[in-house]
């Protein structure tokens, strides 16, 4: 649907950032479960083999909360109370899917928001690291890849959304958003084409 880059990627310049992969957003017994989350993952551990196999950064962007869900955004507040929780540091469920835990030489940051650069070192991290393009994985399309690919976009960094590396509530609203930023100027790809992107 959406063309892959022609050539190959200077990779020294690229970073994928993998965005909250956590079990409380992929246990169909949680409050937070996103539908489309654990098909996927196959695919993300697949574009992380190819980032580590082609020596690019990799960051894993996390969402933890306090206990007490004094840092909780607004328009969750209400659910965390009800709920007794979600995504509090600590708790197995703010932890990452072990098959997709950090690696050595990985980077972590922690956010409270959708956008990975909200209130986080993100963008300081990156520019250190020299990178111009950023890959986006994770859940949910419709809020944290998205409020952080118009972030990415906002500071001047190439984003790329990796179509079958994300994943939303369901098929329509993933195809919705991904087009939405397609037309915004995030290039969109498959993992596929992001292994051939990178000219292992």
């Amino acid at each position: 649907m959406w063309p892959a880059e022609e050539e190959p990627v200077n990779i020294t310049d690229v970073a994928i950032l993998v965005i909250d992969m956590q079990q409380d957003f992929l246990s169909p017994a949680s409050p937070l479960f996103v539908a489309g989350g654990p098909a996927m993952v196959p695919n993300l551990q697949r574009a992380l083999k190819a980032a580590r196999s082609a020596n690019a950064s990799i960051i894993h962007a996390t969402r933890r909360h306090r206990a007490t869900g004094i840092d909780v955004d607004q328009s969750r507040r209400t659910l965390f109370a009800e709920v007794g929780g979600f995504l509090v540091a600590g708790t197995p469920g703010a932890e990452e899917l072990p098959q997709l835990a950090p690696a050595s030489g990985d980077f972590t940051i922690v956010k409270t928001r959708w956008s990975a650069f909200f209130a986080t070192d993100l963008d300081a991290l990156l520019r250190r690291l020299g990178t111009h393009r950023l890959i986006l994985t994770g859940v949910q399309t419709p809020n944290c890849i998205r409020a952080t690919a118009n972030d990415a976009l906002s500071l001047d960094y190439a984003t790329t959304v990796l179509s079958d590396a994300t994943a939303s509530q369901t098929d329509e609203i993933q195809l919705s958003n991904l087009r939405d930023m397609a037309a915004m100027g995030v290039e969109i790809m498959t993992v596929s084409q992001f292994e051939l992107s990178l000219d292992l």
